[in-house]
């Protein structure tokens, strides 16, 4: 086998779950002690579902209906789509504090050339696109060759962008954008079996809604069944099966029942499937292929991962590329949402992205974390700011409770770590 072989069979994504398990236990495990094994993977989803049902409770209900729920993608749709390019980047061992200032400045870029220039919306959200690939490359590249710290690099981009977006702005809010631009964050998937809610007697239900719904709980069914038995071919498997059968029907539940109120309101919003299609790309890409894991491998070891073989410094460049193409999404999806470029876009989407990060389970040393996760702790960020608006909480707990959440995320992370060791 060789040197880079090695690599690849030893660095996992997930090596808050490694080791395969002792083969005469598997099957004999409790269901409490396989939680605390795989706290951190099941911890803040857990936590989740805590968080909503409280909050469902406390506000009557309100969190939890369809105009609402719809109304929560919507809000935190752009923190999700740069919180799994910051996944990468965290995992990377590196940070990236520039994503909320290029927010703003890919916002007013879209809007001088679309309503001040009248481009093409496709070739201007082109534009837009290559345009933060070219800025996340430029400050990649200051981190990867030059090795100088990522804090730095992109503090100074935070800065810089922040200015050229005042400058670009010249100071004023620039809307509003065509309706087919903002169809990116406010429109809906129309729904092309409409006959099928008239025979039900159905007023106002998207069938397609439900339908993708189905269709995503049997894919998510059978990828599990296919996974457990892959494991028990290997003798790997520790999962109790009861927790197996209450996980899917739990997560099966959950996902036909939003699918349900999303299908009595609008339907699927359109952001809803770009967020999904990102969340299984990027999943697919740091659970099954080789640059995925390669680039975990950089955050568990750098050095290790070099002397493997690892082009660490081109791995490095790509993950921040990718964050500044997903932040310039980003930053379109949120200037489609409020139908304007201002100058003061993006600001603190910075700390919301990263708090999302390192609540969804990353480690701060890199190596560690999940898309999924990342995906959780926005989630969880978002319902907590939603909840706390419907009862009136002002602004100013909101951001200490947050904080607080953030510190305590941190703290079982390394309590985590501590009880490993």
């Amino acid at each position: 086998m060789s040197t880079l072989d090695q690599n690849e069979a030893i660095v996992t994504p997930m090596d808050e779950a490694a080791g395969p398990a002792d083969t005469e236990t598997v099957g004999k495990i409790s269901i409490g002690q396989y939680l605390s094994d795989h706290i951190r993977t099941y911890g803040m989803l857990i936590a989740l579902i805590v968080i909503m049902v409280f909050f469902t409770y406390m506000t009557d209900g309100t969190l939890m209906r369809p105009v609402n729920l719809t109304n929560l993608f919507l809000q935190n749709s752009y923190i999700i789509i740069m919180a799994v390019g910051m996944l990468l980047v965290i995992v990377a061992g590196h940070i990236d504090l520039s994503v909320g200032s290029v927010v703003g400045f890919i916002g007013g870029l879209s809007a001088l050339l679309i309503v001040q220039w009248d481009w093409p919306v496709p070739l201007a959200v082109l534009v837009c696109l290559l345009t933060g690939l070219a800025i996340g490359a430029a400050q990649g590249y200051w981190v990867a060759y030059w090795k100088i710290p990522s804090f730095i690099v992109t503090l100074a981009g935070m800065l810089v962008f922040a200015g050229l977006t005042i400058w670009l702005l010249d100071g004023q809010s620039i809307g509003p954008f065509p309706r087919n631009f903002q169809l990116l964050s406010t429109g809906f998937v129309p729904d092309p079996f409409p006959f099928v809610a008239e025979a039900l007697g159905l007023r106002r239900f998207n069938t397609l809604a439900f339908l993708i719904g189905l269709v995503l709980s049997v894919a998510i069914v059978a990828l599990a069944i296919r996974a457990r038995r892959r494991h028990a071919a290997f003798g790997t498997e520790d999962e109790p099966f009861s927790f197996f059968i209450g996980r899917n029907v739990l997560v099966v539940a959950g996902i036909m029942y939003v699918a349900w109120l999303l299908a009595t309101f609008r339907g699927l919003p359109n952001v809803l499937i770009t967020m999904g299609i990102l969340i299984v790309i990027y999943t697919f890409l740091t659970n099954a292929t080789t640059l995925g894991r390669r680039i975990y491998a950089i955050g568990g070891n750098e050095k290790a991962a070099k002397l493997s073989g690892i082009r660490t410094d081109r791995l490095t460049f790509l993950t921040f590329a990718n964050m500044g193409m997903l932040s310039a999404l980003a930053g379109l999806v949120f200037a489609a949402r409020l139908n304007s470029a201002t100058p003061g876009a993006g600001r603190g989407f910075e700390l919301d992205v990263i708090a999302a990060v390192f609540i969804g389970g990353a480690s701060m040393s890199g190596g560690v974390g999940t898309v999924v996760g990342a995906v959780v702790g926005a989630f969880i960020m978002g319902v907590m700011n939603n909840g706390m608006s419907i009862l009136g909480i002002g602004i100013d707990w909101q951001q200490v409770i947050k904080g607080l959440v953030l510190l305590a995320a941190v703290i079982f992370d390394v309590y985590n770590k501590q009880k490993v060791a």
